[in-house]
């Protein structure tokens, strides 16, 4: 239901998770990596890379009770959360939400609320690389 993965994030193979028969709607989300940043005092600066640090052990056992919680919270049938960790480019996705649900109004609602839960409070930690060769950990509050 939550994985690490230090590899592109396969959409077509994790989909295989949240598909269920009773299931009439399917909503996803794909966070990927921007050129540019929200950094605090670093603001304009030019995203070249991000790495992502986990504590690796932790990281999946929060993100497994977010699922969980959120399948006791919402109406769904399945749902799943990937996230990359690693050294990622521009381009890249770092993040795949997908939930199924009978109806798709708790299918958008529990994917936003892992999203955010996800971001929240798994620890997860993300260092900008800029263009100018300078790096910086942004949102490193857990």
């Amino acid at each position: 239901m939550f994985c690490l993965s230090k590899k592109t994030i396969n959409i077509n193979q994790l989909k295989q998770h949240v598909i269920n028969p009773k299931s009439g709607g399917f909503v996803s989300f794909e966070g990927w990596v921007r050129n540019h940043n929200d950094n605090q005092g670093k603001t304009n600066q030019v995203v070249t890379e991000l790495h992502y640090e986990a504590h690796v052990k932790l990281a999946e056992q929060v993100g497994q009770a977010i699922i969980v919680d959120a399948k006791s919270k919402f109406d769904i049938n399945e749902a799943y959360c990937c996230h990359r960790i690693g050294q990622l480019k521009v381009g890249e996705m770092a993040i795949w939400v997908g939930v199924s649900a009978n109806h798709r109004q708790a299918a958008f609602e529990a994917c936003e609320y892992i999203l955010n839960k996800t971001k929240a409070k798994v620890p997860i930690w993300k260092n900008e690389f800029y263009q100018d060769g300078e790096s910086g950990w942004v949102e490193a509050n857990l």
